[in-house]
């Protein structure tokens, strides 16, 4: 009855909780085992997705690609393969193929459906149940929500026409949600919790009839990864059948773990994605009018992102320079007038110089400490200005004397950015935790809902993680809501008559901040009953049976979060990245001030002057991987990419001959305990090696 095809791009973990759900899904009703019905075409994925189907998924149907070919591809190729009886397990590079209308037909459905989703039990079989007593439907989408338990809007939506995209882009939408002139593109005007007719179908749940497809045809190609679904809805319509939004089942959809929706690339894509199929679908002034529109979104939307993401990244910076610049204004009042006795001591090249230098120099120090990182951690604080200070002491020298106000000054300087700055850091936690323990936050309230013993399991996955929780209890599932609240092994025994309560009653009594459903405990639709009924206030992850990953995500448009007992790789923390880029240039302007002697040491004068310009751009980084590394992978533990490295760990080691194996290790250990002091190591032993051409990447 019913085919389902999943496309996987690099979200291995999301994959495998989305297959173990469509494996409980699958009922007899369906026809055939699951395996045969469920399709996975993987788009070269370098996360291990094959080999974790191959592994524990051997029974479903895979397709592996050595390319991404894009979702609409990736798509059609499944759905022309599901469609011959007895098909190949597993095709590599399959080659589009002539679809043979006559050829036997195995399921009359098609469901699309994205790997980082979760389906109830009764998802399928509702689905396929409404398709069959409505022969006029072509297409059917069903309700969704987020990893936070809120409704997601683009479960239904209206076509994006010229006044539908003008109301979507200058916000008329977003102001008048539920407005039938205004509020079209997500249909607010129309209930969430009903069965409606609908003009598109989300990609990421579209079951479809596949007679329909033989009329209409398959998902068009042009499309690389956002329209696809609007255009196949279109189309739908347009041949006389009728696409519906079936509310009486629901699926969890962590959007954004593929993407950034804040970011240009997504604003990019998917409006060019809509000038597509404006082009195909309108002629004349009205396909004009919609290109202008779209443009125009593009240009407005690049804009606000461009200021949303600067104002989030810049604005306490921006604090901290005004609060820095203050300081010094008053620390130079204060003293010209103290120990001077002279308001005008101070010449005003102060301010227009000193203070805004001072200033920019104690920023950087805080940047490449990590006190923006950890904007609360004030130990991070003070070691950044600590470090601003140092810094600023050693430049004072090398000014000219009327450049050189007082010492004094400078001391003064520090005190008031180590005071204004964590007051600073004090006001913005209060208001964002409702508490003054700055450096000190509470660890979050935990409650894990599943088995004793597959709580425990997870108990071991969050202390390996490094995760640290206020651990409240067990919360057992006796019914499909009432709970018993578990503190350990034999606290039944110990407490046989322990109260049943629905777990809205637990959260509220034990101030819950996180819950963890164990899957293989919890139905996934008791899950998504609670999470629904609970709200964003309360951070949801979940864990597969068997899987060693706690999945979850706070918010539609954040990437999906995992506690993972995966390797952690120093090297990946942005300040590691800030230390090694900034290692990298000062050693280049070492080596550019030895020029000159270094031309007649190392190996290569040409290659060792390439470099230097090729590290300056951000091209190359003086160590790097192996370049054996960056050619044969290890798929089981795929190490972080650094810019291709003029030295590699192994050149620590001059003189010897290294095996690929003992490369592998090293860079491997490179990128687990990276410290900047291990590339000054690399350098310092292999720098008659510099002028050699860099690896190729890893």
């Amino acid at each position: 009855m019913l085919t389902t095809i999943i496309v996987n791009y690099n979200v291995r973990h999301f994959l495998e909780q989305c297959l173990l759900s469509v494996r409980r899904a699958y009922s007899p009703s369906l026809g055939g085992g699951w395996g045969e019905a469920v399709w996975v075409v993987d788009n070269a994925s370098s996360d291990d997705s094959v080999q974790m189907v191959r592994t524990h998924f051997p029974e479903v149907k895979l397709i592996a690609n050595q390319q991404n070919t894009g979702f609409a591809v990736a798509n059609n190729q499944a759905i022309r393969a599901s469609e011959i009886r007895n098909p190949k397990p597993e095709i590599r590079n399959p080659k589009p193929e002539i679809r043979n209308p006559k050829s036997e037909i195995r399921n009359p459905y098609v469901l699309l459906l994205n790997p980082d989703t979760i389906v109830r039990e009764d998802t399928l079989t509702k689905c396929v149940e409404f398709m069959e007593t409505h022969p006029e439907a072509g297409g059917l989408g069903v309700k969704m929500m987020d990893g936070s338990g809120q409704f997601l809007p683009e479960s239904k939506r209206g076509f994006p026409s010229p006044w539908v995209a003008f109301c979507k882009t200058f916000g008329l939408a977003a102001i008048f949600p539920k407005s039938k002139t205004f509020g079209r593109y997500h249909l607010g005007y129309l209930d969430k919790n009903e069965t409606h007719e609908v003009d598109v179908l989300a990609g990421a749940f579209m079951l479809l009839r596949r007679s329909v497809l033989d009329k209409i045809g398959l998902l068009d190609e042009a499309f690389f990864m956002y329209g696809e679904d609007i255009d196949l809805s279109y189309r739908i319509v347009q041949a006389g059948y009728k696409n519906y939004y079936f509310s009486d089942t629901t699926i969890i959809h962590y959007n954004g773990v593929s993407t950034k929706k804040g970011s240009l690339n997504y604003v990019r894509t998917f409006y060019q994605a809509m000038i597509i199929f404006a082009r195909k679908h309108f002629t004349g002034r009205q396909a004009s009018l919609f290109v202008a529109m779209i443009y125009g979104a593009i240009w407005l939307r690049a804009g606000l992102t461009l200021l949303g993401n600067f104002f989030k990244k810049s604005q306490l910076p921006v604090l901290d320079a005004v609060l820095i610049f203050s300081g010094l204004w008053l620390s130079k009042t204060f003293w010209a007038n103290y120990f001077y006795h002279d308001p005008a001591w101070f010449k005003p090249t102060f301010l227009y110089f000193n203070a805004p230098f001072y200033t920019l120099l104690w920023l950087a120090a805080l940047f490449f400490s990590g006190g923006y990182d950890e904007p609360f951690n004030l130990r991070r604080l003070t070691r950044g200005l600590l470090l601003g200070t140092v810094v600023i002491s050693a430049v004072y020298g090398f000014l000219p004397l009327d450049l050189r106000p007082s010492r004094a000054v400078i001391l003064l300087g520090t005190a008031w950015a180590l005071l204004a700055l964590a007051a600073l850091r004090l006001v913005f936690h209060f208001f964002k935790t409702g508490n003054l323990s700055v450096g000190r936050t509470r660890p979050a309230n935990l409650a894990i809902v599943g088995s004793q013993l597959e709580s425990e399991r997870v108990q071991q996955l969050l202390a390996k993680a490094g995760v640290e929780r206020n651990f409240i209890g067990t919360a057992i599932p006796i019914s499909d809501f009432g709970f018993r609240i578990s503190d350990g092994p034999g606290s039944e025994i110990r407490n046989p008559k322990s109260e049943i309560q629905p777990l809205d009653e637990i959260a509220a009594l034990y101030h819950l901040d996180e819950i963890i459903f164990c899957l293989k405990d919890a139905t996934a639709s008791q899950t998504m009953h609670w999470m629904e009924r609970l709200g964003p206030r309360i951070e949801f992850k979940t864990v597969p049976e068997g899987s060693q990953t706690i999945i979850g995500s706070s918010s539609k448009d954040a990437s999906g979060e995992l506690y993972t007992t995966s390797v952690r790789y120093k090297i990946a923390s942005p300040m590691a990245r800030r230390s090694k880029r900034l290692l990298d240039l000062l050693l280049a302007v070492g080596f550019l001030l030895l020029a000159v002697p270094l031309l007649f040491l190392v190996k290569k004068p040409g290659g060792f002057l390439r470099n230097l310009v090729l590290v300056f751009i951000g091209k190359k980084s003086w160590v790097g991987y192996s370049s054996t590394q960056s050619e044969i992978r290890n798929p089981k533990s795929e190490i972080p990419p650094v810019r291709p490295g003029i030295l590699s760990p192994a050149d620590a080691f001059p003189g010897r001959q290294l095996d690929e194996a003992t490369a592998r290790r090293l860079d491997f250990f490179y990128a687990k305990d990276y410290e900047p002091g291990r590339d000054l190591e690399v350098v310092w032993k292999g720098w008659r090696e510099l002028g050699r051409q860099a690896a190729k990447g890893a």
